[in-house]
């Protein structure tokens, strides 16, 4: 991951005069902004392209208790896979549930 420097520190043309300067609370919590907006683009890229999900990201996805999971999955309102002793619940189903 690769930052632009400009978008660090606004304020210097030079990079070279980087080397010299001390870093200052602004400078962290600039570098700490765009490193939040990184992970927040990275993780729903890497949400958004799988097609099965387990329970905790479902869970995660929806806001929701493991025990309202249950309830959905008993009443139908949420189809799911068993394989072996995880349960796998397409996307597409998640979107279409919520879509109703």
């Amino acid at each position: 991951m690769n930052f632009n420097h400009k978008a660090l520190f606004p304020e210097t043309d030079n990079i070279e005069l980087l080397n010299h300067q001390v870093v200052t609370k602004r400078d962290l919590l600039n570098f700490g902004n765009l490193l939040l907006n990184e992970i927040k683009n990275t993780k729903t890229t890497d949400t958004s392209t799988k097609q099965w999900l387990k329970s905790a990201e479902v869970r995660n996805i929806l806001k929701i208790s493991p025990g309202t999971l249950q309830n959905l999955r008993i009443n139908g309102t949420l189809k799911y896979k068993r394989i072996g002793g995880i349960i796998y619940y397409n996307y597409e189903d998640i979107i279409k549930m919520l879509e109703k």
